[in-house]
């Protein structure tokens, strides 16, 4: 079964930064949107992020992190990376990447059209 990797998640201090990578061996990433989802415990699934397909010109924020995440993605080292900064306590949850094949970022559910998911990684943002 095909699937993602996330890594990057740990603890960090309020007002810190993160880079959460996204990756696989199993397939070429260049073709698929990647879309970053995250959940907090008792809290449905929110679509934080996305960049399209290829040379990733589009790019998705939601309202919750704009200007404090950045998406990007290395076709060449096969990856997507979503840097957080000016991390706050309500963004702790479980990250979690997917991948939509020629997706543009442009549906209004991100989660439609994914293709595989990963399992996640805890981002816990606490002094």
């Amino acid at each position: 079964q095909l699937q993602l990797v996330e890594s990057g998640g740990g603890l960090v201090q309020p007002g810190g930064s993160l880079r959460l990578s996204c990756a696989t061996s199993q397939f070429t990433l260049e073709n698929y949107a990647i879309a970053w989802f995250r959940q907090a415990p008792g809290k449905e699934r929110e679509g934080v992020s996305c960049i399209s397909h290829s040379d990733g010109r589009t790019t998705y924020y939601a309202d919750s992190v704009r200007g404090r995440f950045t998406v990007s993605r290395d076709n060449a080292k096969n990856t997507v990376y979503l840097e957080m900064n000016t991390l706050k306590p309500e963004d702790t949850a479980v990250y979690s990447c997917a991948a939509d094949l020629f997706g543009d970022c442009q549906d209004d559910d991100l989660s439609r059209g994914i293709d595989y998911w990963g399992k996640g990684t805890l981002v816990t943002v606490s002094s």
